[in-house]
């Protein structure tokens, strides 16, 4: 279902008309509901002294293409005449009786405390003042103001020219029809960026439009840029967005991947020519050095295959690719062994471990024995001041033994 209208209070307006005398007033009895007690004038005064009939409305907003309900209560009412008006000042509804032909409107209900109804697919058009008339000797009328919303549709984003890697990206994005005035945000990697919005009223709707720009390298080329409208159509916390996918062309790069690392006689090596670039290279050229490739060489796109290796074909391969934003180039050096020298050559691999094993190994026993020694000679040195300092004191003992002194104990004992 559609989104129900909200509904606000509505000021009161109280108009006096003077009856007019409808020749309709005589087939009352035709279209009156049953508990509506039946009387020729249809604006006679209430059947209780000190009461008055009054009527209520409230105000009513609905997003475009939604559900409203415009309601009119009674009070202290005695059956006069309910007359429901849309803003065009057509009857909808005469008491109970449709009056018309719009089936968009319904009567929900009919009874002496309110008269709703209700209104489907609501369109900007059906905007204004709805009358809920009650006759009675003085015409009382409420005015339930519906307020239409449209809400923005999904954002129409464009790059104003294409984006080169280092330089700036501008990007556009429009909503043409929103009310209120949709509001527009750019987001980038869960961050939001500031961009410059503008809007134009086209009669009740407004056209929004927002453009933002930065810089771009390669790394964001695919990245996902976002951006989101909302305003009070939608529901709280929705919004419609719109992504688009980051173009940035940038000059290619290229490299050579070997089948095998050490090749042998005999052998057949691949060698692949991975590129980048956008827009991507179409034609990946082969070459060797200042030579003529092999005659067995079959060179396809990315790879260049080289069947039955022979010592002739040893050199420099390259492989070359370019866009219009520039040009790279990848160079592979082929040695092709004999079969004794390639076993050399893989078991030389784990004797080089083991000596930086044990090279470190080396190194580490060394900074073990220089540490040890530098800590027993910091000890023997406290040592040897300790023992200086004990014959210092020595000497002044038997000095003080052998000359004596008139206020102090001679001194019985003797170092040796």
């Amino acid at each position: 279902g559609a989104p129900l209208a909200q509904a606000t209070p509505a000021r009161t307006r109280t108009q006096t008309f003077a009856p007019s005398h409808d020749p309709r007033d005589l087939r009352l009895s035709q279209v009156l509901p049953h508990w509506l007690p039946r009387r020729r004038h249809a604006y006679a005064q209430s059947s209780r002294p000190g009461t008055a009939q009054e009527v209520q409305t409230e105000n009513v907003t609905v997003a475009e293409g939604g559900v409203a309900e415009i309601t009119c209560r009674l009070h202290q009412y005695d059956g006069s005449i309910v007359v429901i008006q849309n803003p065009a000042r057509q009857t909808l509804f005469f008491n109970g009786t449709r009056a018309l032909k719009d089936e968009r409107f319904q009567l929900e209900e009919f009874s002496p405390r309110r008269v709703r109804i209700r209104l489907s697919d609501a369109r900007l058009e059906d905007e204004g003042g709805y009358f809920c008339q009650l006759y009675t000797e003085d015409t009382h009328h409420q005015i339930a103001t519906l307020t239409v919303l449209v809400a923005p549709e999904n954002p129409v984003v464009e790059v104003r020219e294409q984006a080169v890697e280092g330089g700036e990206v501008e990007l556009s994005c429009l909503v043409p029809r929103s009310r209120p005035a949709a509001v527009l945000r750019w987001y980038r990697d869960r961050k939001e960026l500031k961009g410059v919005s503008s809007g134009q009223e086209n009669g009740k709707v407004w056209s929004v439009a927002s453009t933002v720009r930065f810089r771009v390298d390669r790394k964001d080329d695919g990245g996902i840029v976002i951006c989101e409208a909302q305003n009070q159509a939608l529901p709280s916390g929705h919004s419609k967005q719109t992504q688009y996918v980051l173009d940035v062309q940038y000059s290619p790069t290229a490299r050579i991947h070997a089948s095998q690392a050490v090749v042998r006689e005999g052998d057949t090596l691949v060698l692949t020519c991975a590129v980048t670039g956008n827009p991507r290279p179409n034609q990946i050229r082969w070459n060797r050095g200042n030579e003529s490739l092999p005659e067995r060489a079959e060179a396809l796109g990315e790879t260049l295959t080289l069947p039955g290796l022979v010592s002739a074909d040893n050199g420099t391969y390259t492989c070359e690719a370019a866009n219009k934003h520039g040009h790279a180039r990848a160079l592979y050096v082929l040695v092709v062994y004999d079969p004794g020298a390639v076993v050399e050559a893989q078991t030389s691999v784990p004797y080089a471990i083991v000596g930086g094993i044990l090279a470190l190994l080396v190194f580490l026993i060394i900074c073990v024995l220089v540490g040890m020694v530098w800590c027993s000679v910091r000890q023997k040195g406290s040592y040897l001041t300790h023992e200086a300092s004990g014959l210092d004191e020595q000497g002044e003992a038997r000095e003080a033994f052998l000359n004596g002194s008139d206020g102090h104990k001679r001194k019985e004992e003797f170092f040796i």
